[in-house]
């Protein structure tokens, strides 16, 4: 009841009108922001930072709500229409979102997102708000250890379990993983497959591989193909909204992303990468189970889960924020600046010293939501009919897009060179069929698999059983083995299932 209270007079703070306001511009700051490649909601923040001097403490962190949901969501909106993701936490939702809008459901995939977005930051914001405590608790069980085997429960899942074919997985994983390590290692000062160019001494980074896996990869895939349909013919027959076939669909995987997400954004295990490739990797191998896949064609499920996961994560990260002073992500980073320039030091006794700000801000993360549904639900196809524009100039604008995004970056040439270097590698990969994802899971998560795996084993002075010294990894690593034994023993009943149809079609012929 006490909390119920607390967060009571936190509405009665955030409603007010000037709040209210405040919020609704970082809601709409974020989501315009987030459609960038390259920027999102962590830049976001930090280029309004200078501006809120002048506004007060409650005020200002309303608004960094606004632009952290709206620069989650952003990306989403690129990722599905252009399959350019605004920030890396919306790689896994271009997957099959552009595929739904290249075959005229850009607006289902839309809406798909938005209320997968609404639904994982309504719950998660309410678990945070009455169970904080707790979820510190669940925080402070995790070590290098821990991290090392979630990293290495994302690789296999995304390149061994989820993919059609796990050779080509694992194929694409190690180019991933090759990308990650290129530059200077952090820890040992070696240089790293730099091959003599000083500009890779700093390593390629993600938006450069993204933007140019996805983006620029796909436009030149398209372009070499012949008789592309253009998403203008594809797009008229599109309908706006979700019919019931859609909500039928896609209810399940909004709690399951959400209830994916959920743990990843208390833990500095790698932001919503993780939960979202995992959400995409649970909802395609419990579509192929049930024998009507639509994964590599559009699926909705696999913008549903993603969006899901990815705002269930954004609004946990705010209970290690709170709760120890530590950031779990690039936006929770800023806010923590944020706190301090105000003279406010995160951490147990926040609840107590600054109780009106904490519960003004989880109050404001809830209207945050709802204004983002609002916002962007009745825009969704209006932002679909960007589809009807010529495909080439559709491609021409995408290109300048990503270009000037990646730029934006650093303000790089080199970068703009790096990114059609890495395009040209996107256009080879699907030409030859590899997958996209287990290159993006091994450029996110390799760093963060190599430094846990460093520190686990200098802890253990080089002790390999310490990586299995708790039960949190050993329960990682059992759920990871029995997720290969069911899809590999399901891989095997279709393999022999297909040659008993070839052989009978081979004996009736």
């Amino acid at each position: 009841m006490e909390t119920l209270s607390l967060l009571t007079a936190g509405f009665a703070e955030a409603l007010t009108p000037v709040n209210l306001l405040w919020c609704l511009l970082g809601v709409v700051l974020g989501t315009a922001v987030g459609v960038l490649p390259g920027l999102g909601s962590s830049m976001a923040v930090a280029l309004l930072l200078p501006m809120t001097f002048l506004l007060e403490p409650t005020a200002a962190f309303i608004m960094f709500a606004g632009i952290y949901y709206g620069g989650q969501f952003g990306g989403a909106t690129t990722s599905i229409l252009l399959n350019t993701p605004g920030q890396s936490a919306s790689i896994a939702t271009a997957f099959e979102g552009h595929l739904m809008a290249r075959s005229g459901r850009a607006s289902q995939a839309l809406a798909a997102a938005v209320i997968g977005s609404f639904v994982g930051g309504i719950i998660a914001t309410t678990l945070v708000a009455f169970f904080a405590q707790r979820m510190v608790v669940f925080a402070l069980g995790f070590g290098p250890a821990e991290y090392f085997a979630l990293a290495v429960l994302a690789f296999v899942c995304t390149a061994a379990v989820v993919t059609s074919s796990p050779l080509r997985g694992i194929t694409a994983l190690g180019i991933g993983l090759t990308i990650s390590v290129i530059g200077i290692d952090d820890q040992s000062g070696a240089i790293r497959l730099t091959l003599g160019i000083p500009h890779l001494l700093d390593g390629i980074g993600i938006v450069v591989v993204t933007v140019g896996l996805l983006a620029v990869g796909e436009v030149l895939y398209s372009g070499f193909r012949r008789g592309h349909a253009s998403p203008a013919r594809a797009m008229a027959s599109g309908t706006p909204w979700l019919g019931r076939a859609d909500v039928r669909r896609s209810w399940g995987p909004w709690l399951r992303g959400t209830a994916l997400g959920l743990p990843f954004g208390v833990i500095p295990a790698g932001g919503a990468e993780i939960p979202t490739f995992l959400s995409y990797g649970a909802e395609k191998a419990l579509a192929r189970r049930r024998g009507n896949s639509e994964f590599g064609r559009g699926a909705i499920e696999g913008v549903a889960g993603p969006e899901a996961a990815n705002n269930a994560t954004t609004a946990t990260a705010m209970v290690p924020l709170l709760g120890l002073g530590l950031p779990t992500s690039a936006t929770a980073a800023v806010m923590l600046a944020a706190f301090q320039q105000y003279g406010i030091q995160p951490g147990p006794l926040l609840f107590e010293d600054e109780g009106n700000l904490v519960w003004a801000l989880l109050a404001s993360m809830f209207i945050g939501t709802f204004l983002l549904l609002l916002i962007n639900l009745p825009f969704a196809p209006l932002w679909a009919r960007l589809l009807l524009l010529p495909q080439r100039h559709l491609f021409a604008g995408l290109m300048v897009f990503a270009t000037v995004g990646v730029y934006s970056v650093k303000g790089s040439v080199a970068d703009v060179v790096l990114l059609y270097v890495v395009g040209l590698v996107g256009l080879l990969m699907r030409r030859y069929g590899l997958p996209v994802a287990p290159v993006l899971i091994g450029v996110i998560l390799g760093p963060l698999a190599e430094g846990e795996l460093r520190r686990a084993m200098s802890a253990g002075q080089g002790d390999v059983t310490i990586l299995f010294d708790s039960g949190i990894a050993v329960g990682i690593y059992g759920l990871l083995a029995v997720l290969t034994a069911v899809f590999s023993v399901k891989r095997v009943r279709e393999r022999r299932a297909a040659d008993r149809a070839r052989a009978d079609r081979a004996a009736l012929g």
